[in-house]
């Protein structure tokens, strides 16, 4: 009793100075980075921006006011859409949104990182990648993606507790919660930068999980064969590492995102080519660049 008394204690302890849900791997990095992390963006609470960083992000808060952006999804109705339309729109790419490229015939505005499989898995191709304007990633995922000029480090609250709840952020600079997929980052992103309108295109939000995968007791799947999940059957093909997707948790996300937008008479269209993602209204993609 008195130990778990001790261990209870000296957790509370700890999160005074650490973010309780900001890093998924403490081992990962020392307390007094950790401390550092977190000392940085509660400041954010009273008005001060310590570093580069948080300045950086707090420049981009209604930059886009008004404007529309795409945020592309990794399905394989991707494979669907003449993707070369967004080539002049602002994009949001994610994971390995970069191996589109040919199909694409360019690469989107902004890059998004949540998972740490695929930051792991990865590492060497997202470090290199230096196409997108700017690269988001969380500060947990810093053990293992390198910080460039064009990166910024997010306070992420990964609380993937249960019951799941969704936490969406309307100031960045401070924290950003998640939704069950990376595009929930993206959205609050969105948000923040002041975007009207957002399209999302190749958002099939159905996955199946081969039967030659193997799957672990913390729901990590290793892939022995090729992705039919995404736009590449490479994406997450024989070797790499991803999560079971629980869709029902990102439609919560999606709900959550969707009635912060309307709330502030923004809004959210689904334009992906078919699928099962019916949270947001629809618009037939080649329709948008009639208007």
């Amino acid at each position: 009793m008195f130990k778990k008394f001790t261990k209870k204690l000296l957790s509370k302890v700890f999160y005074l100075f650490v973010e309780q849900y900001s890093f998924v791997h403490l081992n990962k990095n020392s307390i007094l980075k950790l401390m550092w992390y977190s000392l940085r963006f509660r400041l954010v609470d009273w008005g001060i921006l310590l570093t580069k960083n948080e300045k950086k992000i707090a420049s981009l808060r209604n930059k886009y006011k008004g404007k529309r952006c795409f945020i592309i999804g990794n399905g394989p109705s991707l494979n669907t859409l003449d993707l070369s339309k967004l080539k002049n729109e602002f994009t949001f790419g994610v994971n390995a949104i970069y191996l589109n490229y040919e199909n694409m015939g360019f690469y989107p505005n902004f890059y998004v990182i949540e998972d740490y499989l695929v930051a792991e898995d990865r590492a060497e191709e997202i470090n290199s990648y230096n196409k997108s304007d700017l690269k988001f990633f969380g500060t947990y995922l810093d053990y293992v993606l390198k910080k460039d000029s064009k990166s910024i480090h997010l306070n992420v609250q990964m609380k993937y507790t249960e019951p799941f709840s969704p936490f969406f952020s309307t100031n960045c600079v401070r924290k950003l919660g998640v939704g069950g997929s990376v595009t929930f980052l993206c959205l609050q992103l969105a948000y923040y930068m002041g975007f009207e309108t957002v399209y999302m295109i190749g958002f099939d939000h159905n996955y199946h999980i081969p039967k030659e995968a193997k799957l672990d007791e913390t729901t990590v799947i290793l892939s022995e064969s090729d992705d039919i999940n995404h736009f590449s059957k490479s994406y997450f093909g024989k070797g790499y590492r991803w999560h079971d997707p629980k869709v029902d948790r990102m439609a919560m996300g999606f709900l959550e995102a969707k009635n912060k937008f309307e709330k502030d008479g923004r809004k959210i269209i689904n334009a992906t080519n078919g699928g099962k993602l019916e949270v947001f209204p629809r618009v037939t993609y080649n329709k948008i660049f009639q208007q």
